[in-house]
């Protein structure tokens, strides 16, 4: 079987395409993170597999769950349940993000350090993440207090650790190969 990326992707193509024309990306956005929620929902996964539940069933019930009732997105639904890919919206939201952090110049940063981050270090951080990446950043911070010290990012698929425990396993694997 495909990968869900793979099945997902023509899909999030499709909506980021219909969304841009519409110049409503963040309507979009809200409304396929709704639709994955609902997807996700356990009693939602025994309608779509339920053979009493008709195609136009999953439309209506998945529309009103959307928060959005345009044609637009009544067309978009009516594809997915009719190629039975509703098991595929977390994937497509999570591509049509993507999609569109591309267009508006932005990127997610996950950044977990060993303290909090004050007002002006983390304006810092974020300054310097945005010189590096040439993007807009938009940091997500938690505390790891595992990591002893320093930060831990990750954006996109690049992890930059500078954490004292990163450190240490590099120390670690250096000496074990020496």
């Amino acid at each position: 079987m495909a990968e869900i990326s793979t099945i997902a992707r023509p899909y999030a193509e499709a909506a980021f395409a219909v969304a841009e024309k519409s110049g409503d990306l963040s309507r979009w956005s809200v409304m396929l993170g709704n639709l994955a929620t609902t997807a996700d929902r356990p009693e939602v996964r025994e309608l779509v597999g339920n053979p009493l539940v008709s195609n136009a069933d999953l439309v209506e019930i998945f529309a009103a769950a959307s928060g959005d009732a345009s044609a637009e997105i009544r067309n978009f639904l009516a594809m997915l349940v009719d190629n039975d890919r509703l098991a595929a919206l977390e994937s497509v939201r999570d591509q049509f993000d993507l999609l569109k952090q591309e267009r508006e110049g932005t990127v997610d940063a996950d950044i977990e350090s060993a303290f909090p981050l004050a007002g002006a270090e983390l304006a810092d951080l974020v300054a310097n993440l945005e010189r590096k990446f040439s993007r807009r950043i938009r940091p997500t911070v938690t505390i790891a207090t595992d990591l002893i010290g320093g930060v831990r990012i990750a954006v996109g698929d690049q992890v930059i650790d500078s954490s004292v425990r990163g450190q240490l396993a590099a120390m670690a694997t250096r000496l074990a190969s020496a």
